[in-house]
């Protein structure tokens, strides 16, 4: 059991889109990663998804509407809804992420984007 700071997890990456393991809490996993640009559109089924918007602004796209997610503010996707993070203005995004292990990183769509190995860092 030792603190995890988070600004320093993020420095010793530097992939987009790549989500890193920092924690795992029961079936829960806590992950860090930097976005830039616009994702996939895709839903996770059976799990809720929790972004936490570390540096910047996060832009939560959703068929209906766009949720803008400042810095030190966070959004639930709750599962079965289909979403699109993304930025604007070239900014890089640091966020953390709360989702199930069992969580498929871009759902049941495939894509050059989708990982399906998260590093523990």
């Amino acid at each position: 059991m030792k603190s995890i700071n988070l600004e320093q997890k993020h420095m010793e990456f530097a992939k987009q889109w790549h989500p890193h393991q920092i924690a795992v809490v029961d079936d829960m996993q806590v992950l860090l990663a930097k976005l830039q640009g616009e994702f996939v559109w895709h839903a996770h089924e059976h799990e809720d998804e929790l972004f936490q918007v570390i540096k910047g602004t996060l832009y939560m796209q959703f068929r209906d509407r766009t949720e803008i997610v400042r810095e030190g503010e966070l959004i639930v996707v709750p599962k079965g809804v289909e979403h699109n993070p993304m930025t604007k203005n070239n900014e890089e995004v640091h966020v953390m992420l709360f989702e199930k292990l069992t969580t498929a990183h871009t759902g049941d769509v495939q894509h050059e984007k989708t990982q399906t190995n998260y590093p523990k860092i």
